[in-house]
């Protein structure tokens, strides 16, 4: 087997199709089949059962596949760092960030990377905090951006901390909350406990109906609308212009929320990794 063995394996594995992964490795079927056939030959084993709806990966050739994804990103890693002893940062950077950190200040971060890294592939995926880190774990993603408190056992680096505050319109400043309607907003299972006790400790009740949304842009926009009250962390606020109170429980704790980057120590080994790690801390300084 040599690496193209190991791509065909990997595009097999995506396309579950001999004419897709034909095409995709511009090779006649003929060609692709025989291919298989003599890797099958030398490792004593079959790779594949075919049926209508294409092919799909016996027990031993899953285990093939896993070392050849796993022997793909060796080679990747080896040349992205000869690439970095020549003087130029390249390959493929697969960073996640939190949804409502990235709607703030991804643009300006990733302004700087560019500029310090443009011969870099980017992808940047933005999801909820809780899937990142299950991509984060997986070793889906190199690096990622999370709100909220995980247990991550490898490199962790404080980037903030906010508060999380009530805001109303100026005509409802005085008004008791439980008076005015409340905009709820979806968000992880850790902040709503938080957020319900916080509600219970204020004697505040909230009715079930009313307004949902899963963004925190809206429910800044429909409380500058007097629609109603919501509770949002400071991420949100540079614009807001109506009543803030920064929420405290019982025992004077305030109700607060940290973003973590976060990344394995190995992956410091790849230098576009690396250099977004670095952009990422240095543009933090302003926040």
């Amino acid at each position: 087997m040599d690496e193209r063995d190991l791509q065909l394996l990997v595009v097999l594995a995506n396309t579950k199709n001999i004419t897709k992964a034909a095409d995709k490795l511009y090779l006649t079927q003929s060609a692709l089949s025989k291919r298989i056939a003599a890797i099958e030959r030398e490792l004593n084993i079959s790779l594949l059962l075919r049926s209508r709806q294409g092919v799909h990966f016996t027990a031993e050739g899953e285990t093939v596949l896993r070392y050849a994804e796993n022997i793909r990103q060796q080679f990747e890693q080896m040349r992205n760092s000869i690439k970095h002893h020549q003087g130029a940062v390249t390959g493929t950077l697969n960073a996640g960030i939190s949804i409502n950190y990235a709607a703030y200040h991804l643009p300006a971060i990733l302004a700087a990377y560019r500029r310090a890294c443009p011969q870099v592939n980017a992808n940047i995926k933005t999801d909820y905090s809780r899937h990142l880190f299950l991509q984060l774990l997986d070793g889906s993603l190199d690096v990622a951006i999370i709100r909220g408190d995980f247990p991550w056992k490898d490199k962790r680096i404080l980037l903030q901390t906010e508060k999380i505050c009530v805001i109303c319109h100026p005509q409802d400043k005085n008004k008791p909350l439980s008076e005015i309607p409340y905009i709820r907003r979806k968000s992880d299972a850790v902040f709503q406990r938080e957020l319900t006790q916080w509600l219970k400790e204020q004697n505040i009740s909230v009715k079930p109906e009313g307004i949902c949304v899963d963004n925190i842009s809206i429910c800044v926009e429909m409380v500058k609308r007097g629609l109603g009250w919501t509770v949002v962390p400071e991420i949100a606020l540079a614009d807001f212009h109506g009543e803030i109170r920064p929420l405290f429980f019982l025992n004077g704790e305030p109700l607060e929320r940290s973003t973590y980057l976060m990344y394995n120590e190995t992956a410091l080994g790849l230098p576009q990794v690396k250099a977004f790690i670095d952009v990422v801390i240095k543009e933090n300084k302003h926040v």
